[in-house]
């Protein structure tokens, strides 16, 4: 079966367009007295063969420098003096284009190039410029667009995957086994340690407040993220008792970054469910946070071992990576290793 042949819109546009202008320009020819059919055909064909190799050999300086990925503010600047320069291209490779045709076909065509130059610099000049401002707009506003509206689609898929960690995560805290657990630690403890039993009581209603009524923010910063993880440690302690132990380690100096809400969350929670849980001695959930030229560091290390996960599962630690790859467009490394024993969840963001 016969391979079909497709051709990209980048050359669908380019024929086009040049075709159009040099049967704009045959038009012309066409109107004046003398008009040669093959000539015409000739020019027609050497116009569009010329231009375009122009324009896709800038086509690729742009590609290789990365011209196409820049804002505007920092595309004008490099456009402008290329306007000029290919607008000479086109000047000198016209003028010679046409004076050699003149030569060939014209009998009794004897003008000197210099002043044949001279007499059609300007308005050539100015038509290169003209056209070649065309070709570099559309060329770059079709690429300036194109990688708006992939922005745009990306926010929104970002902004809807956090919706969907925010679900996840009331419905965590809504789980019937977690929260029968923490009502009944609680009613064991009105009369014993009323104090406590309030504690417990303010920790459930704000880990359920925040997951309600947290709103649409995607990124908070730090310390708004460790309080509502020790928050939800300060509660699990009370039904694990002795079994949970905790420690954080992170400076005043970070709290102010911004990181993807619920991204400590979601791993210090995989932490209890998958290690803490399963160790009848329990242990120790460490939480560290590491700056340096490389960007930030946030490891989550609890003991236990790593277990392949059903498929239906694993739903926060995937929907965590998609995010993170979304919001730093593939700059961040977030990887689960086991050593000794050891479960350690790391998480590397880069910082602007």
């Amino acid at each position: 079966m016969k391979q079909q042949v497709t051709i990209s819109l980048y050359w669908k546009c380019q024929l086009i367009g040049w075709s159009v202008a040099a049967l704009y320009w045959g038009y012309t020819g066409y109107n004046q007295p003398g008009f040669n059919l093959w000539l015409g055909i000739l020019q027609f064909t050497t116009d569009v063969a010329v231009y375009i190799t122009i324009t896709h050999v800038y086509r690729r300086f742009a590609v290789k420098l990365g011209w196409q990925n820049l804002g505007l503010n920092k595309l004008i600047p490099r456009l402008v003096p290329t306007v000029i320069v290919l607008g000479l291209v086109y000047l000198f490779v016209t003028v010679a284009k046409v004076y050699l045709f003149r030569v060939w076909f014209k009998p009794g065509f004897s003008e000197a190039f210099g002043d044949f130059f001279d007499f059609y610099r300007d308005s050539i000049f100015v038509a290169g410029v003209r056209l070649m401002s065309i070709w570099l707009l559309a060329y770059h506003m079709y690429h300036y667009s194109k990688r708006e509206i992939g922005i745009a689609k990306e926010n929104a898929r970002l902004a809807v995957i956090t919706r969907d960690a925010q679900l996840n995560n009331l419905s965590a805290q809504l789980n019937p086994h977690f929260l029968f657990n923490s009502l009944n630690n609680i009613k064991a403890l009105v009369i014993d340690d009323p104090k406590s039993a309030r504690r417990a009581i303010d920790l459930l209603a704000d880990l359920l407040r925040d997951s309600l009524y947290s709103g649409d923010k995607q990124m908070i910063s730090i310390k708004e993220e460790l309080e509502l993880v020790k928050d939800y440690l300060e509660l699990e302690k009370l039904r694990l008792e002795e079994r949970l132990q905790y420690h954080i380690e992170a400076g005043d100096e970070y709290h102010s970054i911004l990181i993807p809400r619920l991204c400590i969350q979601t791993l210090v929670e995989n932490a209890i469910k998958h290690g803490i849980g399963q160790q009848k001695q329990g242990g120790l959930i460490s939480i560290k946070l590491t700056n340096n030229h490389s960007g930030l560091t946030i490891c989550i290390t609890n003991p236990g071992s790593l277990k392949p996960v059903e498929e239906s599962s694993g739903l926060g630690i995937k929907n965590l990576s998609e995010r993170l790859r979304l919001q730093y467009k593939g700059a961040a490394y977030f990887i689960i290793s086991e050593a000794n024993d050891m479960v350690t969840a790391t998480i590397k963001i880069p910082l602007a």
